[in-house]
Formats: C-alpha cells, structure tokens, sequence
C-alpha cells in the first residue's frame, strides 16, 4: 500500500495526548467534546507527525513561550523604535543585510531578476520576518510590539504586499485581488513552476511567507495562496515536489480555523489514493457472503472498487490499514521547515 499523508501514522497509543495535543484545528470536537460527529471517532486512528505539528501550533498560537520571560519596561519608546529592525526596513530607513538593499530598491532591481531569486538565500528573512530565527544571522526576529506597530503602518504594509507580489511572481503566479487575496497562474507559470519543483529548498520560503503574512496583518491572503497549491498538485497533478509541503505546513499555517478546516476538507476530498479506500458503499452481503473463503475481507485497500474480496494475510492488513487513516489530518514526518 502506498504511503499517504492519511496513512503514513499507522502506530496509535490511546494514552498518547499528543496525538491531538498539537492541532486546535478540530479541538471543539476532536480534543474536547468527543462527540460522535468529529473526525476523531469517525475512524482516525493515526498518530501526528509531532515535529511538524508543534511547528506549526507554536506558530498558530504566537509563541507563547518564548515571550514569558520577555520584558521591553525598561525602554524607552525611542529604544523600542531602533529595536524594530524590520519595521524599519519596511518604512525605508535602513537597508538589509548583508545585501545592502532598501526595500525600495530590493523591489525596483530585484523583479522579474529569477536567478538572483534563486541563489541568493538572505533576503527572504527580511522581506518576510518572523518571531522565530531564520539562516541569516544578520536578519532579526520580529518582537510583538513590533508586530502591533507593523499592522497600523500603512506604508510597511503596502510594501510588504509588493513583496509577496515580487515572490508570487517569481514562482508563476499573481495576485488578483489585493483585498481578498485571490491568486491565479501567471503568464509565465509553465517555467517557473518547473523551477519551483526543482528547487525545493522554495518549500521552505514559502512556508516562511505564509507564516510572515499571518503575522503582519494578512492572514485573509493565507488561505487563498493554500487554496491555489492544493488545486495545483492535487486536481492538476502539477508541482509534484511541493505537494507533501502543501500537506505538512502550508495547510496548517492558516490561522483563520474555518479556513483551515475547509482546506483540508477539500484536501482529504481530492487526494489520491485516500489510503487505497474505495469510494463505493460497501457492497450487500447476503447470500454471497457464504460463498467467501474463510477469513477473507472485502478488499477495500486494492483501490479496485467494493466487493473485491482476498483472503491474503497481507490484503488483510492493508483493509486495517485503511480503516485506520479514515480521516486523518495530514501531517507527515519530512523534517522541520525553519531553516529559512
């Protein structure tokens, strides 16, 4: 049986809280309630891919830990000022580093410029900022007052949508509509989506970006940018080399919870194979079931339609198996995204 996202987590320990622990995505009823109608007791049985999970949470929840001990009193507002290294890169004042380039400049000489794009690793963590430390030492992480201050500047947070326009260019795709955040193929989307799926050190810039525009006041554009890599890779079968990125992080970086939930709604919808189960109702048995060898089961697993029936040993195990990812969220163990 081929390994999914929805299989991959087949071991499952009924005391093990962390199964749910680190995704509030379905916490009302999952994690709380319990109730008959939640993902959780309609067959999921996996267990979390729990690196990828906790990344993602401690990002959807702000980093809680990280601040507790955390304290700007003793600064005066001028101090807090010079410490906003990044609102003040956007607002113009300074340049990056090392790159030595104003944020006006860095969108005047570097769009459209692909290879510089692709071979120059220090400027993503300027363009887009985060609470957490990225390969370029000399980029700094945003601060929470920083991030008020951000989202009441009109000026940064025009900026910042030109960078994410010069980004979703560069991987083959625009920005349609400013206020919803919609997004669709570029003209040159055939290249740079081959470029995408050869470099896939990418995956990580955009989780980073993701992340960064939930952060900065554009949490409204996260779901559509997800919306429009599902589509790609799991209904036009495009960016094979993304996809699994798609499943792990970007689907779990939406902080909107409803979106999210639709989102993987439409993902569980849409992948193929969903662990090899049949789509069929499950056939009458009647008077054929006496006609079945003994110990067959019906060969849900085979991806051949209902009513295949095996006595195989390892059938069997696959029909388990598929019964056991019914539903589950999809989280696989690919290693963390926070090198960028």
């Amino acid at each position: 049986m081929e390994t999914t996202p929805f299989n991959r987590w087949s071991e499952y320990d009924e005391e093990d809280d962390l199964v749910c622990e680190y995704d509030s995505t379905w916490e009302e009823t999952a994690c709380d309630s319990g109730g008959k109608n939640s993902w959780w007791n309609t067959g999921y049985r996996g267990r979390r891919n729990l690196r990828a999970a906790k990344d993602m949470q401690t990002y959807r929840h702000s980093y809680p830990e990280k601040y507790q001990s955390c304290s700007w009193d003793h600064l005066t507002d001028l101090d807090e000022e010079e410490q906003m290294v990044n609102l003040r890169f956007y607002r113009n004042e300074i340049p990056s580093s090392p790159d030595d380039m104003k944020i006006t400049e860095f969108h005047k000489h570097w769009k459209g410029d692909y290879e510089r794009l692709e071979y120059v690793h220090s400027y993503i963590q300027w363009l887009f900022p985060l609470q957490e430390a990225g390969m370029n030492y000399r980029a700094k992480e945003l601060t929470k007052k920083e991030i008020e201050k951000f989202c009441k500047d009109e000026e940064a947070k025009k900026r910042l949508v030109e960078s994410y326009e010069l980004m979703l260019d560069f991987y083959g795709i625009r920005l349609v509509d400013k206020s919803t955040g919609r997004v669709e193929r570029s003209e040159k989307w055939e290249e740079r989506f081959d470029n995408l799926n050869r470099n896939t050190h990418n995956n990580l810039r955009i989780t980073r970006i993701l992340k960064s525009l939930g952060e900065l006041g554009f949490k409204h554009y996260q779901a559509p940018l997800v919306k429009f890599f599902l589509e790609e890779t799991l209904i036009h079968d495009n960016l094979k080399n993304v996809k699994q990125s798609v499943m792990d992080y970007f689907l779990f970086a939406v902080l909107d919870k409803d979106e999210r939930r639709k989102l993987i709604e439409y993902a569980f919808r849409h992948y193929e194979p969903k662990c090899g189960m049949s789509e069929g109702p499950r056939p009458d048995v009647g008077a054929d079931e006496d006609q079945r060898p003994e110990g067959a089961v019906e060969d849900t697993a085979s991806g051949n339609g209902a009513g295949n029936v095996s006595s195989n040993p390892d059938d069997m195990k696959a029909s388990d198996d598929a019964m056991i990812c019914k539903d589950q969220e999809m989280e696989t163990d690919e290693g963390s995204e926070m090198e960028y």
